[in-house]
């Protein structure tokens, strides 16, 4: 009896560890405001961006450039055997990228990492399932264009809360973290 009790109370702890590992989700539906005071427009002064402040994917976020970025859902997938590295599941989003801002935007500073369960994962390249990264990375986006890219990463087999963090450019400190189930 001691030894089901103590699976559920860990079943119960593994499962509150998943939920505090996205933070708080943020009460706006929409575009988020990264490091803005309540009331500021979106953008304005955004900086790293703390765990209250994660997005759900599906959400637009626009940053103060004028770059707005949408992550679908995760679509897991299984890697096949050329993909790299080899993982037992992989996790697939759709990302969009619309540059509303004023000046061209340079695709080649994109900056996308993952996290899973708190360790980073690596960037899954599957050229026989299409999943090829960032393949028009020296892409200008004009102002008012968009561009589409498809990005994998790999997963745990089991269910896992998974991060998403994109910043415009690697040099930016400004940065959306999307997360949620994958």
């Amino acid at each position: 009896m001691a030894l089901a009790r103590t699976r559920k109370i860990m079943f119960a702890a593994g499962l509150l560890g998943l939920a505090v590992a996205c933070g708080v989700p943020s009460p706006h539906e929409g575009t988020a405001a990264l490091g803005a005071a309540a009331g500021s427009p979106a953008g304005a002064g955004a900086s790293a961006s703390p765990a209250g402040n994660d997005l759900k994917f599906g959400v637009d976020h626009r940053f103060a450039s004028g770059l707005t970025i949408s992550v679908g859902s995760p679509q897991s997938f299984r890697p096949s055997p050329s993909a790299y590295p080899q993982s037992p599941r992989g996790a697939a989003f759709d990302v969009q990228l619309t540059n509303d801002g004023s000046t061209t935007y340079k695709l080649s500073g994109l900056n996308v990492t993952a996290t899973s369960g708190g360790t980073a994962v690596k960037q899954v390249v599957d050229t026989t399932q299409g999943f090829t990264g960032i393949t028009d990375a020296g892409k200008d986006v004009l102002p008012g264009r968009s561009v589409h890219l498809t990005l994998a990463f790999a997963v745990p087999r089991e269910q896992t809360q998974l991060r998403l963090q994109i910043r415009p450019s690697a040099t930016e400190p400004a940065a959306v973290t999307y997360c949620g189930p994958a």
